[in-house]
């Protein structure tokens, strides 16, 4: 899996909690950390979208620090 630290989960949640998309539409969820100046988010995204969609769908932070 990806590393993803506790600020990128952070930048997760704070997206998924403005409910302004669904969260497997990566490409709009890259636009709207872009917008708010979450670039690493658009980064782990963009290098690691398989472990970000499973973040999605099963909650699972095991590679959180």
């Amino acid at each position: 899996m990806g590393k993803m630290n506790p600020r990128i989960k952070k930048q997760i949640i704070a997206i998924q909690e403005s409910g302004l998309t669904n969260m497997l539409d990566t490409n709009y969820v890259q636009r709207l950390a872009h917008e708010r100046n979450f670039f690493e988010l658009v980064i782990f995204i963009e290098d690691h979208k398989k472990d970000y969609v499973h973040f999605i769908m099963t909650g699972d932070e095991s590679d959180v620090d």
